[in-house]
């Protein structure tokens, strides 16, 4: 597993790369979104599923919010031609991404099998021996989110808040400032 992560930690260095040096400023964005993804993943490997999850979301909006901003400011221009190390860039992390993902199903149990038959000291088999006895909350769910990991979950709302909040706030300027342009073209006419 070493390995993988040693292959994973690479190619985010290469995308910082890419991203560093390409002329294109979309170019760049979507490699900085490629490393947000293999952070991802490398979260995934490092059995954090939920810091996974939330820096799926979080670099989704990241990337959707960066995207439009440079295409609606005119920052980029498309063109026939394209940069050849770029291109080789994609492809190899493509294939690379491809490659990775093969191997990592294959690591995974076989459907229906539960992590904490395979993990004699998974945490999960704590949570479900002792949550009612340590909580008193009947809801298991409810007593690992709140109870066992309320700061991890504290900290993960935060972060999709604020993150949604900056995506609007992006949003409504762009908005406001439409509105503003119309109303001033209809008191010109």
């Amino acid at each position: 597993m070493s390995e993988l992560l040693i292959i994973l930690l690479l190619l985010m260095i290469v995308g910082a790369l890419v991203a560093i040096e390409t002329s294109n400023l979309l170019s760049s964005i979507i490699s900085v979104g490629a490393v947000g993804f293999l952070l991802s993943i490398v979260f995934l490997f490092l059995g954090a599923p939920d810091i996974a999850i939330t820096q799926i979301v979080v670099e989704i909006l990241v990337l959707v919010v960066l995207i439009r901003a440079t295409i609606s400011r005119d920052l980029t221009t498309i063109t026939g031609d394209r940069e050849l190390f770029g291109m080789i860039v994609t492809v190899a992390a493509v294939l690379a991404v491809a490659v990775l993902s093969v191997h990592m199903f294959e690591q995974f149990p076989p459907f229906g099998v539960a992590v904490m038959d395979r993990v004699a000291g998974a945490p999960s088999t704590t949570y479900l021996e002792q949550g009612l006895a340590k909580t008193g909350a009947a809801n298991i769910v409810t007593a690992i989110l709140l109870d066992f990991r309320g700061y991890d979950t504290l900290g993960e709302a935060t972060i999709l808040f604020c993150s949604i909040l900056g995506a609007l706030t992006i949003l409504r300027r762009k908005a406001r400032k439409k509105q503003a342009e119309a109303d001033k073209e209809s008191e010109s006419a």
